[in-house]
């Protein structure tokens, strides 16, 4: 991916890397992207949401696996944050 920021999530929790809580927040559209993705867990389930992202991935790759084009939809979605708790 060749990018220095990564967040990635499990479950309910995001995890960042190469980057500070404080500048993953004042990034909406990442925040979006993320809480696009606990929604999906939410909706599939923890392992249900790792085996979709990994059969989509080998099936598609990142860019086209399809819960990262929701998540990347997601991006633009204010409501997409709703019932989210930032702790």
């Amino acid at each position: 991916m060749r990018v220095q920021s990564v967040a990635m999530v499990l479950g309910r929790t995001i995890h960042l890397h190469g980057a500070s809580r404080e500048r993953f927040l004042s990034d909406v559209a990442w925040m979006r992207h993320e809480a696009c993705h606990i929604k999906q867990y939410q909706r599939f389930g923890f392992f249900g949401f790792l085996w979709r992202y990994f059969a989509e991935y080998l099936r598609r790759g990142y860019y086209n696996n399809i819960l990262e084009v929701a998540a990347r939809a997601a991006e633009q979605d204010p409501a997409i944050l709703d019932n989210i708790e930032i702790i």
